[in-house]
């Protein structure tokens, strides 16, 4: 049983070099109940690639995940929010249209 949720979606742009790439991670159980980690990456819009690592403590895997949460940190990805915030305009799903009530 895994005691809380362990998720993570980042991503990297640079339109200089053509790059758009996310990275995401979650931690679950198996079948069998016991943890693993599942890691996806690719470019944006793309399925990617996926791979799942399997343990029997809860504690490996969160070990795991925060050392790959600190490589992608290290690499310039960043949430989506952060992405937005950093270039200054709103994220289609914060952009509130007014209209008329009647």
């Amino acid at each position: 049983m895994i005691s809380q949720p362990y998720q993570l979606y980042v991503e990297r742009t640079d339109h200089a070099k053509n790059m758009a790439r996310y990275y995401s991670m979650s931690i679950d159980a198996n079948l069998f109940g016991e943890p693993s980690l599942t890691r996806r990456w690719g470019r944006i819009g793309s399925k990617g690639q996926t791979l799942i690592h399997h343990f029997e403590r809860e504690q490996d895997a969160v070990c795991l995940f925060l050392e790959l949460t600190r490589q992608k940190r290290a690499r310039d990805y960043r949430t989506r929010s952060a992405i937005t915030r950093e270039s200054g305009r709103c994220a289609p799903s914060t952009v509130i249209e007014l209209g008329t009530i009647r």
